[in-house]
């Protein structure tokens, strides 16, 4: 769902106080019948029938509704999508495009979704501000920071820091290619967020000094609260504040990059990287001589490299290009492109000086280590042996079927 989220028109939502209430408790309402029915998938055995599918679950939710009060006093639109959305879902994943349906957890997954004619209520109030018929709630105000698409459906949600926003499923044109043959080769790294084969180095804002402070005092004040007291939630959603703040910093300059990228060139070759497995922790190693202890595994120096990856927006980047640059965006592999000269080819580890020197040791070329190897992806450059230059084909040689894509 975060994926789709990001690739629709989003705006701010100032619901009031009596609002954000309504609100909470159309998230709830959504949540609960969400996870019913993902109990009832789940409770699934082979010696039983079929579990109940959308419209069953339509004619026990409009049963529950009589019976129970708290939910017949929220809408039955939100009621009903929510059981569409966990059925989609399922069939999304029996089809293999997506994993299975999880439970919905209050303060992470606050939400509802709006389909159908009550999803075109909406006024423009003035230049800057319109608002947006949410039922059983009211005319609710959001920022117009940009045109509002023309969309059947939205969806409402609320992130950690008590924000609210509404996203139109409106997905925007793709960016024009500038038609000038240009290709544009990008290494990403922690130090340098983004190199470029241009030889502009990019970084992604992360926290300020101050910020850093700030979360340190934040943290070590909230292990000492009280496990469900008033004072630790405060403590939790000013923590909150302070990642959503740098969050939305690495989104804003993954938009601009991206934007940036896909107007000036019309090829971007990016390393083909797998981040989930590189970010994942290590695993322990047990000790042989004595039983149920371990060995150092670099734990804490793995974590913090992780970190790095993380805040630097590997992923929010090469994800935003592929969305606005559609068919433009080329996976190169990454094998030792930053150990391989981008003038004579010749690869080894001694070229790599240091994390930022690049000087080859066979022709004396030397540049910022990134931008070189931001220059070896834009040409496609890779090696596969290690300490080696790349193998010279004889012209006179056959033509040999391709082994891998």
């Amino acid at each position: 769902m975060a994926d789709w989220i990001s690739a629709v028109s989003r705006f701010r939502m100032y619901p009031t106080p009596a609002q954000q209430d309504a609100l909470i408790d159309q998230c709830r309402h959504a949540r609960s019948v969400w996870n019913l029915a993902l109990e009832q998938w789940s409770m699934w055995t082979r010696d039983k029938g079929p579990t109940p599918r959308f419209p069953e679950q339509c004619r026990q939710l409009t049963e529950a509704r009589a019976v129970f009060g708290w939910l017949r006093a929220g809408s039955n639109t939100v009621q009903q999508q929510a059981l569409r959305d966990f059925d989609q879902a399922v069939k999304s994943f029996y089809a293999g495009t997506h994993r299975r349906p999880t439970w919905r957890k209050a303060g992470l997954h606050e939400g509802f979704r709006i389909v159908g004619a009550q999803a075109i209520r909406i006024e423009q109030v003035s230049r800057k501000w319109a608002q947006v018929l949410v039922p059983k709630v009211g005319w609710v105000r959001f920022r117009t920071s940009r045109a509002i698409p023309a969309a059947k459906s939205y969806r409402v949600t609320r992130d950690r820091a008590g924000r609210w926003h509404l996203a139109f499923a409106a997905i925007p044109e793709p960016i024009r290619a500038s038609g000038a043959g240009r290709i544009v080769g990008v290494d990403r790294g922690v130090a340098v967020s983004a190199a470029l084969s241009t030889g502009e180095l990019l970084s992604c804002p992360g926290f300020s000094d101050r910020e850093l402070e700030r979360l340190k005092h934040l943290q070590r004040r909230l292990a000492r609260c009280r496990p469900g007291s008033n004072r630790r939630l405060r403590g939790k959603m000013a923590i909150a504040k302070l990642y959503a703040r740098a969050r939305d910093r690495l989104k804003d300059w993954a938009e601009k990059v991206s934007t940036d990228l896909a107007r000036r060139f019309d090829v971007i070759r990016v390393e083909d990287l797998h981040i989930p497995h590189m970010t994942r922790r290590p695993k322990p190693k047990p000790d042989p001589e004595r039983p149920g202890a371990y060995l150092p595994n670099r734990r804490r120096a793995k974590a913090r490299l992780n970190r790095g990856i993380l805040a630097n927006g590997w992923g929010a980047l090469v994800r935003r290009l592929e969305q606005k640059a559609p068919g433009r965006v080329e996976k190169v592999r990454p094998a030792y492109t930053s150990q391989t000269c981008s003038v004579c080819g010749h690869c080894t580890p001694e070229n790599r000086k240091s994390q930022a020197v690049f000087r080859c040791v066979a022709c004396g070329h030397q540049a910022h280590a990134d931008a070189n190897a931001a220059t070896n992806i834009a040409a496609g450059r890779a090696v596969g042996a290690r300490r080696e230059t790349p193998v010279r084909v004889s012209p006179k040689r056959e033509p040999q079927h391709a082994t891998s894509a």
